[in-house]
């Protein structure tokens, strides 16, 4: 990349629109944007806004346009940088791009304003993930997270964390340079205790990010059971509208239905399985066999019982057992439906509703996000939801178990600060202290152009 090209970038979505923004970064934003409008830029202040018309070499008219300017210390790329507003006409956004690549401007690549950021040291490489974190948010919880992420909190804690390790990792490495006259400058205990403390730390992050990614994502919620239990009744109610056709007729749902829900702030995505029974005709047993797959792509199962048929509780108690085993690491319920006319002896699962009736569907509700958030606590915790970072923390973790282990049987000073080094190496290719071209360029290609 070269940071001496001035690059632009159509900045607002492609397609008809009342305003479209073109952006601009480098060192000749404001020269190639004043040789194209029709008052003069230079000398005037950052972030400024002036109104104008836009035309290209030819002195063909383009547009009427605001043109915001944004001197390089106080821009987002840490360049010297302009924002052109105008109409949001394709025709007229691809023109104005046309005229400013005339005028020497090149297009950007996927990311390079983000890039230029990073590269400027207005963002690290963490706060400059999360910026694409933000634009997919699709769920309160999602974006929470991301603005936390590009505000910093993440990468402070991370620094704080690498801080503590470089110093005891510089007196170790101290001793080696003593090592003839057995001095020892740092004190074995507190350092296993700061080692312990640190891999307790890392291990509680690396954790969330089960959470962090399914918020990011989306939790898919599989609703299951037999034909008849109340599963397209329940999926309706919980979106308040008829989404899936209800009747008696048992195998009415034969395919799979999915639909989203935001519950306090977090996105599920539900399910509707076709009823799972034996003996069915061929079209509904194809949709039993989606049913099945979609239980296997799910985060959390909702195994639906007839509350009036004991039959039904039976199977289902037996299918959430069998589901346990074969998928551990899913949370899997019983949940027994048509509490309004369940027998007394089918009211021993715990989690009961009435799907027809509307009953206890808060406690449902209340179930599915406690199964995601488990002892997390969204607002205060920090939360990781980059599978980069989960892996980095996963490494670092390794290393220090490594130090950790090493301390505790005596080895030397040398290998213990090997594993040390190796630990802040990890954390410092999370916020990008430690970085490569072809880490920089996987990133930044997933990213928008004009972004």
């Amino acid at each position: 990349m070269n940071n001496q090209d001035t690059i632009c970038a159509l900045a607002t979505p492609n397609g008809v629109g009342a305003i479209g923004v073109i952006r601009l970064s480098g060192p000749k934003s404001w020269e190639i944007t004043e040789a194209l409008f029709s008052k003069p830029l230079k000398g005037k202040l950052s972030h400024t806004v002036h109104f104008g018309t836009i035309s290209n070499r030819n002195e063909e008219l383009l547009d009427e346009v605001l043109v915001t300017l944004f001197a390089h210390e106080k821009s987002y790329t840490g360049e010297e940088s302009v924002e052109i507003s105008c109409h949001g006409s394709a025709f007229i956004l691809g023109k104005i791009v046309e005229a400013l690549i005339a005028e020497g401007a090149r297009l950007a690549n996927p990311g390079e304003f983000t890039q230029r950021a990073f590269l400027n040291g207005k963002l690290d490489l963490s706060q400059a993930e999360a910026v694409a974190d933000l634009i997919a948010s699709q769920s309160r919880s999602a974006h929470d997270i991301a603005l936390k992420q590009l505000r910093g909190n993440f990468s402070s804690e991370l620094r704080d964390l690498r801080e503590k390790l470089i110093h005891f990792a510089s007196l170790v490495e101290l001793e080696l340079d003593f090592a003839e006259e057995d001095v020892e400058f740092a004190d074995r205990g507190e350092l296993k205790a700061l080692v312990t403390e640190v891999l307790a730390y890392i291990e509680r992050m690396a954790a969330s990010f089960e959470l962090g990614n399914a918020i990011k994502n989306g939790v898919p919620v599989a609703i299951v059971g037999a034909p008849n239990t109340g599963k397209s009744t329940l999926l309706n109610q919980l979106l308040g509208e008829n989404r899936a056709i209800v009747s008696d007729i048992a195998g009415t749902t034969r395919d799979v239905i999915e639909e989203t829900l935001n519950i306090e702030g977090i996105l599920f995505r539900l399910i509707d399985t076709a009823g799972i029974r034996e003996g069915a005709e061929e079209i509904e047993a194809l949709g039993i066999e989606r049913s099945k797959e979609k239980i296997n792509q799910a985060s959390l199962v909702l195994c639906l019982a007839d509350g009036s048929s004991p039959e039904s509780v039976a199977t289902v108690n037996q299918w959430v057992e069998e589901l346990k085993v074969t998928y551990p690491s899913k949370r899997i319920v019983a949940v027994l439906n048509k509490m309004d006319i369940a027998t007394t002896e089918n009211a021993t699962v715990a989690l009961q509703i009435s799907a027809k009736q509307g009953q206890n569907i808060d406690a449902l509700k209340k179930w599915l996000v406690d199964a995601v958030t488990g002892d997390f606590d969204l607002a205060n915790d920090t939360i990781v939801s980059n599978a980069r970072h989960h892996e980095a923390l996963i490494n670092t973790a390794a290393s220090l178990q490594k130090a950790k282990d090493g301390l505790e049987t005596g080895i030397t000073g040398d290998f213990v600060a090997m594993d040390i080094r190796q630990a802040m190496f990890y954390l410092g290719s999370i916020t990008g202290d430690i970085s490569t071209d072809d880490l920089l360029g996987n990133i930044f290609s997933k990213f928008c152009i004009g972004k």
